[in-house]
């Protein structure tokens, strides 16, 4: 258990001396919590030989209510340093962990771990938190407190010191065991608590698809047995850990016994005298109490440690370095963007496999193809969403990891499908392209994205809040404000996931003439899910299996009796038909 307490610790880095300060104040406060034992002592020896005196009553009473007073107030201190600590040593977690998020490839948040995320900041920090942190200076205070003890009755007679120090290591090899499997159900606990929490965000998430499907009451069914598992490993963890709590009760109440046995047997061999024998048969019952009270207690620290293992695994999680010293240069002789020999896998499977390409500056390179192609991952390489395993991804000649990322993501704008925008004044939204642009700029950004019209509509105009995601606007104005974001940003090379695959007719012309006003000028990587709005393509490249199978331009590729012309013919044939990237 003490192991555990070093753990947290190490984890408070400069907030540990406040958490080490409380522990002196709460060794202070054991201290005088047993001084009533002394003063009892005192008096009955005063008794016993008859000098009790109205004096020495007052000056006990007088010592008796100081030690009470200064427990009061060292108990205060230890609570205010250690819960406050507590906080601070979370709040700095939190920030360093959001700092660690931001240094972290985009594309890990596509692997299904949101849930573990919101886990481990809505459930095991808030647990250590809460439970563990405001407990530690009182579970070292117990410690203290029984180490006192166990010092009195050697100083009063060594079979005592010694039978009590018998009975503690018997409790130290139970509560040895109960730590064994606690930590494994902790384990487990945690482990369901993160189960759950992914249960719930992706039902949240996919609650208007289980609607339109009328699959409210499947989706229901998996997120009750999630709930329902929850409270089974729960009760699981509280069911196996009852017996090793009866057995610490039943060494401590035999050890109990044992010492008033000694006791008894020590005054009546007369090794100790009447007044002593009466003052430890007083405390005796109460002797083992602060032992239990932390071995009671020592259940959240193994809980704790299960957290610290998620916690510690989320920060292990390996960043994206961003040590580049090199400038992309203003200008360049180099393509403005080049793909060299580039090999890249998701976990062992390798999807794109040597893949060589360029695109000159303000020229437009397509990418087409089946699903899974590696489209996708081209625009996540160059954007540094993941790093390559092999070859180089380049701007204007340099390559992108020995770039500054910040720098980088300044020569990029990105217009993909699904759009986010935060819970925030569409103004603000807008502004993320350029926090420093005047309110003149913003509006004329949004003209250019045809998104000022139905803004001014709005009952607070730019100031109208939008709800989190964009929840209280359409798709396609979504999408032109996102645009408006990126021509404000006004950044060279644009990252085109084509905008218009998923809107009405009438959004689709709005978001075609914004798209005409952020490409002017600029370098254009498409993915193509519409053929037809690649035509003017300066090349187009047709990736099947993570190789470029065809390439070209539209009318070349149309000649040829291959992928493209098929993709196109079925167009043609099905309108309304969306090849999926």
């Amino acid at each position: 258990m003490i192991a555990l307490m070093k753990r947290i610790l190490t984890a408070a880095g400069t907030r540990r001396r406040r958490i080490e300060l409380a522990f002196v104040f709460s060794f202070l406060k054991s201290l005088l919590s047993k001084a009533p034992i002394l003063l009892a002592f005192f008096v009955l020896s005063l008794f016993y030989a008859g000098h009790m005196t109205l004096s020495a009553c007052f000056v006990c009473a007088g010592a008796m209510l100081l030690c009470v007073a200064l427990q009061a107030v060292l108990q205060h201190a230890a609570d205010r340093l250690q819960s406050a600590a507590g906080f601070w040593v979370f709040s700095d977690l939190r920030l360093a962990l959001g700092a660690h998020l931001r240094r972290l490839p985009r594309g890990y948040f596509t692997e299904g771990t949101i849930g573990k995320i919101s886990s481990v900041l809505a459930s095991d920090m808030v647990f250590i938190e809460e439970n563990c942190m405001p407990v530690l200076a009182d579970l070292m205070s117990d410690l203290f407190a029984e180490g006192i003890l166990a010092a009195f009755l050697l100083c009063f007679h060594p079979w005592l010191g010694l039978t009590a120090l018998a009975v503690l290591g018997a409790a130290a090899l139970v509560a040895r065991g109960m730590k064994k499997e606690a930590l494994r159900d902790s384990a487990a606990r945690q482990e369901q608590n993160e189960h759950l929490t992914s249960a719930v965000v992706e039902f949240i998430e996919g609650i208007g698809v289980s609607k339109t499907y009328h699959l409210l009451g499947e989706r229901s069914k998996e997120l009750t047995e999630n709930f329902a598992a929850s409270c089974e490993t729960s009760l699981r963890f509280e069911k196996n850990h009852a017996p090793w709590q009866r057995r610490l009760q039943a060494i401590f109440g035999v050890g109990a016994a044992c010492v008033a046995a000694v006791t008894l047997l020590l005054s009546d061999a007369g090794a100790m005298s009447a007044p002593y024998a009466v003052g430890v048969l007083l405390f005796v019952f109460d002797l083992f109490g602060p032992i239990k009270a932390f071995y009671t207690q020592a259940t959240r620290l193994t809980v704790m440690n299960s957290c610290m293992d998620r916690i510690e695994a989320l920060f292990a999680e390996p960043e994206l370095p961003d040590a580049g010293q090199e400038h992309i240069p203003s200008s360049s002789q180099a393509p403005e963007i080049a793909f060299e020999a580039v090999r890249f896998s998701y976990g062992e499977k390798e999807v794109l496999h040597g893949l060589s390409f360029a695109v000159e500056r303000g020229h437009m390179l397509a990418l087409a193809g089946p699903s899974g192609g590696g489209k996708s991952t081209v625009a996540s390489l160059l954007a540094r969403f993941w790093d390559v395993d092999g070859g180089r991804v380049c701007v204007r000649g340099k390559d992108v990891r020995r770039v500054p990322l910040q720098e980088l993501m300044g020569l990029i704008s990105m217009v993909f499908q699904r759009v986010y925008l935060f819970q925030d004044t569409i103004y603000n939204n807008i502004c993320m392209g350029r926090p420093g642009a005047s309110r003149d700029e913003v509006v004329e950004a949004a003209k250019k994205a045809r998104c000022h019209e139905f803004i001014t509509a709005l009952p607070q105009g730019y100031d109208t809040v939008v709800g989190e995601g964009g929840a209280t606007l359409s798709g396609g104005e979504k999408q032109r404000i996102s645009i408006a974001r990126c021509i404000l940003k006004d950044a060279p090379i644009v990252l085109l996931d084509e905008a218009t695959a998923s809107v009405d007719a009438d959004n689709e012309r709005a978001i075609q003439e914004a798209l005409s006003e952020l490409c002017r000028g600029k370098t254009l990587l498409v993915i193509a899910h519409r053929l037809n709005t690649i035509r003017q393509a300066d090349e187009i490249l047709v990736l099947q299996e993570g190789q470029i199978a065809e390439r070209g331009r539209h009318e070349a590729l149309l000649a040829q009796n291959g992928i493209y012309r098929r993709f196109a013919e079925a167009q043609e044939n099905a309108p309304e038909w969306n090849q999926k990237a």
